[in-house]
């Protein structure tokens, strides 16, 4: 089959033939047919999701699919199931992941595209937990952003943020794959929001899909934009951009009771956070880590509805996944890409 590979962690992708994989016990057998491409791929082909010594190893972990083979002691997918595919490798024993909280699995395995091969290949073998039904009717491309860039969101808005009718939320790095389907979900949830990004085309698309105001980060007079979009002060922030100025421009926006959510990763990053402002104003600072399968099928479920519109901005053939990866790290994507398989 071919597929895209790493052979060192940093290094570049090399697009070559490797033996299609046979799925063992419990396994399945997925026939790709696109998958999504994000900064959280460049992220971890750089390592900073783990660095497992058994390489090549295949990136891509936003995979939609049919099922070709199932494996012995497969019991709950058959042969022509369309699919989607769960990120991470959890135990499902313990009472994280039997309470629906997966992300924090006390036997973590690592992640898909990581500890084992992904997406950016014409087959995948996966353990049958990690494939998950794609309902009927949502397109191959647009299932691409279910795993992660609308899964998560649904997260953040159902389980950590815990947004209701007439909360009024800021997201900054609206714009991007997770931001500008958090936006969607936002106002799935009843909040008004307002989007912060940078490029005036990425916050042209964030009015198009309902923002209640736009406003470049870089404008000197953005916190005050935000709070006049919004009507008042946030009464949640989600940083999706994760350095030390939005952490703590986000953190600031919030009035009494409000609830910063953070959900990036990056070493060394860190703000100053006074214990008595987080007393005096019973504000929340809160981490969100992925979703849990539950949360994904809910998020797929409004995608099929027409509730969430996936935002696949632009598709490219697998050997030319190189060039989304380039739009990536330019910033110029908007929302998701996919490589069609």
């Amino acid at each position: 089959m071919k597929a895209q590979v790493i052979r060192r962690w940093g290094g570049p992708l090399e697009y070559t033939d490797l033996p299609r994989p046979v799925p063992g016990e419990g396994e399945v057998l997925v026939r790709v047919r696109a998958c999504g491409v994000g900064l959280t791929v460049l992220n971890y082909i750089g390592g900073q999701l783990g660095q497992p010594s058994d390489l090549p190893r295949v990136p891509g972990h936003e995979i939609a699919g049919v099922v070709e083979e199932a494996g012995p002691g497969v019991v709950g997918v058959r042969p022509g199931d369309p699919v989607v595919v769960y990120f991470y490798l959890t135990c499902g024993r313990c009472e994280f992941c039997r309470s629906g909280r997966e992300s924090l699995c006390r036997s973590h395995g690592g992640y898909v595209g990581v500890h084992r091969n992904g997406g950016y290949a014409e087959f995948v073998a996966l353990p049958e937990a990690n494939v998950l039904p794609l309902p009927e009717g949502v397109p191959f491309v647009e299932a691409t952003a279910i795993p992660d860039a609308i899964a998560t969101p649904y997260h953040v808005c159902a389980s950590r943020a815990r947004i209701r009718v007439g909360d009024r939320v800021v997201i900054l790095g609206a714009g991007g794959g997770v931001g500008i389907h958090m936006l969607q979900m936002s106002r799935v949830f009843g909040a008004r929001v307002v989007a912060v990004d940078t490029r005036e085309e990425k916050l042209d698309a964030c009015r198009s899909l309902g923002a209640e105001g736009a406003v470049s980060f870089a404008d000197p007079q953005s916190a005050a934009r935000a709070r006049e979009a919004l009507g008042g002060e946030a009464t949640v922030a989600i940083d999706l951009v994760g350095t030390e100025p939005t952490l703590t421009w986000a953190l600031d926006l919030l009035g009494p009771g409000g609830r910063l959510v953070v959900l990036t990763t990056f070493p060394g990053v860190g703000m100053r956070v006074e214990p008595r402002r987080l007393v005096m104003g019973e504000v929340e600072v809160l981490g969100s880590r992925y979703c849990g399968r539950a949360e994904l099928l809910a998020a797929a479920r409004l995608v099929q509805e027409g509730r969430i519109r996936p935002i696949v901005s632009e598709t490219r053939p697998l050997s030319e996944v190189e060039a989304l990866h380039q739009r990536l790290r330019e910033g110029t994507l908007l929302g998701r890409g996919a490589v069609t398989v």
